[in-house]
């Protein structure tokens, strides 16, 4: 894949793109702040984006603003959010276009290799990946009333997974289901908060935000 990446620190920077590049990948642009983080997106168009939150000057939300900045002149761009903490801030603009393509991890799971890089791969493809710890701080933050309140326990630890970017099969393995199960639960889940087979948008992005914002 050909990848454009934005973190403040050199030697995170540096780690970050031998590891892309020894398994594969090309590093475009590595960049450390978030104008040119924008600036580099745009020009390469990569296949994946990693930028971290917080960058200079005021080390606080501009690579999440960045993201934001970016996704506004390339709606379906993909963009690994990467965070030492969880940032509310921007994070339902940057999540709302409903495109997939995104995705946001505290910077602990990139110690799991493996674990981070099937990430990488997950939202260069189009998926949404969401650390647990993020989707458990936006639920806490954005509570409203929502068709989400009609999902049954077992419904809402099924999207909570979809959250995290899980497939179907990987769903079923956690809740020691079937998948076939886990279909059937996904299906009640779109037609409870009407998602039809219509939509033109990604229906389990559209259940996943909606889940987000209840």
């Amino acid at each position: 894949m050909r990848i454009v990446m934005a973190d403040d620190s050199l030697l995170l920077r540096e780690g970050l793109e031998r590891l892309l590049v020894e398994s594969g990948h090309e590093v475009l642009e590595a960049v450390g702040d978030g104008l040119s983080f924008v600036s580099a997106v745009l020009r390469h168009r990569p296949d994946v984006a990693l930028v971290d939150v917080r960058m200079p000057p005021s080390h606080t939300d501009e690579g999440m603003r960045a993201a934001v900045e970016v996704r506004r002149s390339w709606s379906a761009a993909p963009i690994l959010v990467l965070s030492q903490y969880v940032e509310i801030s921007y994070a339902d603009e940057l999540l709302a276009t409903g495109s997939g393509s995104i995705g946001y991890l505290l910077k602990d799971r990139v110690s799991d290799i493996e674990e981070f890089l099937d990430s990488v791969e997950r939202v260069a493809a189009g998926g949404t990946v969401l650390d647990p710890q993020v989707v458990a701080q936006v639920m806490a933050a954005r509570r409203r009333s929502s068709p989400v309140e009609q999902l049954t326990p077992r419904e809402r630890e099924v999207i909570s997974l979809m959250a995290q970017g899980k497939s179907n099969l990987s769903i079923a393995e956690a809740m020691v289901v079937t998948e076939g199960a886990v279909t059937k639960h996904i299906q009640r889940i779109f037609g409870k908060l009407g998602l039809h087979q219509d939509d033109s948008a990604n229906r389990r992005v559209l259940a996943v935000l909606e889940f987000l914002r209840s």
